[in-house]
């Protein structure tokens, strides 16, 4: 690599860690803001079914990448990426503008559903520096390092979307 191009990855990598952190901590910030006004009570399904499409989307991907399809694996990540920020807009939107709603069931269910819950808050916020850089590596073919960080990512991402869905199932009933 030129010093130019050692440069620009050091502002990238730069750029990722400040967005890796700035984006749990604004997200947890904007749950004490409380718009009223709004009834945004229809999102919940939609960005449910936006994780569940991510998670169908990032197979897709990796069925894609194993038969070297690299422009569609390409497009689907993106979309993958798209969809993310998407779900993320009507996350905050929703809970800016709406109470909690507490699950309400009990035994095993209870810490089934904060055992979930919690796995996917945490893995959450983890899976956003290793999909950025995946995605940097990627886009900029380094593709050893690329190939070393999907292998962390993939499972934590698709995770994510997973249980995503399976949160909202198990607390759409107590809305």
């Amino acid at each position: 690599m030129n010093s130019s191009e050692v440069t620009t990855e050091k502002k990238n990598k730069r750029l990722i860690q400040i967005i890796s952190i700035i984006l749990p901590i604004a997200v947890a910030a904007l749950f004490g803001i409380k718009i009223e006004g709004y009834d945004l009570t229809f999102l919940p399904p939609i960005y449910a079914s936006i994780n569940g499409l991510t998670a169908i989307t990032l197979i897709a991907a990796l069925i894609a990448i194993k038969q070297k399809q690299f422009k569609t694996h390409e497009y689907l990540i993106k979309f993958c990426i798209g969809l993310s920020l998407t779900f993320l807009l009507m996350y905050v939107a929703y809970h800016a503008c709406s109470d909690s709603t507490s699950y309400g069931g009990t035994g095993l269910t209870k810490y089934i559903y904060f055992g979930v819950l919690i796995s996917h808050i945490l893995l959450s916020i983890i899976v956003i520096p290793l999909v950025l850089y995946a995605y940097l590596y990627g886009i900029t073919n380094i593709l050893d390092k690329h190939k070393n960080i999907v292998k962390f990512a993939f499972p934590l991402w698709l995770y994510v979307a997973v249980s995503g869905v399976v949160v909202y199932l198990m607390i759409s009933p107590y809305y």
